[in-house]
């Protein structure tokens, strides 16, 4: 069974409400269709009815088992207005409406998603990169041990022998620049918790560098080698039952040979299945040439640290690959729903 219909198999047995803040976006009506014709669970769309209407018809799509919320007509928006009033950070966003604020569908997805109006929410296909992740962050409460927020990429490689049948996670490929030792160290464990959640079995954390073991030594490797440390520590702090190894070289965490051949033992080198990135541009670039050069499937990018699940599409995002990220964070919010119950008080 491919990777994706695995998960659509799970998600069907406990169906979720998936919030999609570009409700008149045709790709994401499209997903929608695909969501809930798999019996995934209930999309969400923010927008004007009418023009959402005029999208679907144009492109053939059929609203059934779809629900349809405008932030400015809803009935909740008061509430939630109310609700953004008592942040402290209110009164930093620089406007002082806040209407204004919570009629932004980012916003307004942010908000439901904290409250438990929804299970999940995807969304990034029609913004600029940061205009869903401030919502998330200014509204969405985030795990205790999070040192930071990041994001993760499932990467499925058809027909390869690497990571669990061919499928790895990547991370962090579109947050943190320059991640500090102590948020790399963070960013693997969040990585980890998140291939446990979609593999159900022991995550084998790489963390990534140029050098292996030190077989180099600058600043950069010592990062890595530091922040292997720590997220050592946090993971028997937090009771996870998982292998986490570094500095270690891509080759080196995936190919058995190699790793055997420099003499790195273990239970990560050469069968790694979360692989950990020094900085955004070695992870960002590591994806775009495994999915334009190696043709893998990339499903992403799927927020960690917080306390309810979310992703951040780019731009270019297919409307299945749409739907697959959609049943991603559906999957998440299965055991979110367990650890993190609906709670009356914002982040």
């Amino acid at each position: 069974m491919k990777f994706i219909e695995s998960v659509y198999a799970k998600l069907k047995r406990h169906p979720k409400r998936i919030v999609f803040p570009e409700g008149d976006d045709p790709r994401v009506l499209r997903a929608a269709q695909v969501f809930y014709e798999h019996q995934l669970g209930v999309p969400v769309l923010l927008g004007q009815r009418e023009v959402i209407e005029r999208v679907a018809m144009a492109e053939k799509v059929s609203l059934d088992h779809v629900a349809i919320i405008n932030p400015e007509t809803s009935s909740d928006l008061p509430i939630f207005c109310e609700r953004l009033e008592k942040l402290d950070r209110y009164k930093n966003f620089g406007i002082r409406d806040s209407r204004a604020i919570m009629t932004n569908r980012n916003y307004f997805a942010a908000m439901m998603l904290q409250y438990g109006l929804v299970d999940g929410l995807v969304g990034g296909v029609s913004s600029y990169g940061g205009s869903l992740l401030r919502p998330l962050l200014q509204l969405v409460k985030r795990f205790p041990h999070a040192d930071v927020i990041a994001s993760a990429m499932i990467i499925e490689l058809p027909h390869s022998k690497h990571g669990e049948e061919g499928v790895l996670f990547f991370s962090d490929c579109g947050v943190v620049p320059e991640p500090t030792m102590q948020q790399l160290g963070s960013i693997a464990v969040q990585t980890g918790l998140l291939a446990r959640q979609v593999f159900g079995q022991m995550p084998r954390v790489a963390m990534l560098s140029f050098s292996t073991k030190g077989s180099a030594r600058t600043p950069s490797t010592e990062k890595v080698a530091g922040a292997t440390v720590i997220a050592r520590e946090l993971a028997t702090k937090l009771g996870l039952e998982w292998a986490v190894d570094g500095e270690l070289q891509a080759d080196t965490a995936l190919v058995p040979e190699l790793a055997e051949i420099k003499q790195v033992g273990g239970l990560v080198a050469g069968r790694a299945n979360v692989l950990i990135f020094p900085d955004l541009n070695s992870g960002n670039i590591a994806v775009k040439l495994v999915q334009h050069l190696g043709g893998a499937h990339v499903y992403g990018q799927i927020l960690l640290g917080l306390t309810r699940p979310a992703a951040e599409l780019s731009r270019g995002t297919h409307p299945d690959e749409i739907a697959a990220v959609a049943a991603l964070v559906g999957l998440q919010a299965i055991e979110y729903r367990r650890l993190y119950p609906s709670d009356e008080t914002p982040a």
